[in-house]
């Protein structure tokens, strides 16, 4: 059985559209200076421990961030404010 041309293309629109919404969609930004001031409140200096901790909260794995600003010294408290900071948008 042979699909008309014209069907195929209308096909082909729907399946591809989410796919560009998706890509055309902004991203949230994380909101970062945010996430750093909380972190130096408890006078914790922003180190490599701190930068990757805060990687971790960007992409949501907000356990692992609590768990490397605590080992970095920060407080848990702070910590765990910072990683929503980081992980959510201004």
């Amino acid at each position: 059985m042979r699909v008309p041309t014209h069907v195929l293309g209308v096909l082909t629109g729907v399946t591809l559209a989410p796919g560009c919404a998706a890509l055309a969609a902004p991203t949230a930004q994380a909101d970062l200076p945010a996430c750093t001031n909380m972190v130096r409140q408890p006078g914790v200096g922003v180190s490599d421990a701190v930068t990757a901790a805060r990687t971790r909260g960007m992409h949501n794995d907000l356990r692992g961030c609590v768990s490397a600003l605590t080992e970095a010294g920060v407080p848990g408290g702070a910590a765990t404010d910072a990683c929503r900071m980081a992980a959510n948008p201004p």
